[in-house]
């Protein structure tokens, strides 16, 4: 019995443990996620920005003109680069969310174990006790 319930203490830490562990892949897949929603939203803004300025007409000059499309190249390559980055962090996010997925389901099988353990002992307990009203009668029948 003394082993039975060092195993259920045991199965108890390594619950907590993953507990943790589930904790802390929760947390990287939110800032995983919120890295990724700001380098869309920063994909959006540069997309935007450089289709508007593209669309200027009202040029004085031909160096006007030529330093305008200078800066849509500009703003192009940093929406390219921000949609690579967001590529890779999209790749990241699921990551992160695949191992708080796996985390769970490690922590829930040492709860059911703990849990098993548990029922198991109450098993024990039950069957090792005998009811009062079960217990053979002592004496005779006269008394």
């Amino acid at each position: 019995m003394k082993a039975e319930r060092a195993r259920l203490a045991r199965l108890k830490r390594l619950e907590r443990i993953r507990d943790i562990a589930r904790r802390t892949a929760l947390a990287e897949a939110g800032k995983a996620e919120g890295t990724l929603a700001q380098l869309q939203g920063l994909v959006e803004r540069t997309t935007r920005l450089s289709a508007e300025y593209s669309a200027r007409t009202e040029m004085p000059d031909a160096h006007a003109l030529q330093q305008l499309r200078h800066f849509v190249a500009g703003l192009d390559r940093i929406t390219t680069g921000t949609r690579a980055d967001a590529a890779n962090a999209k790749v990241v996010a699921d990551a992160k969310a695949q191992e708080a997925a796996a985390a769970e389901r490690r922590r829930a099988a040492v709860e059911e174990r703990a849990a098993a353990q548990a029922r198991l002992i109450a098993q024990k307990i039950a069957g090792a006790t005998t009811p009062l009203s079960a217990r053979k009668a002592t004496g005779t029948g006269l008394e």
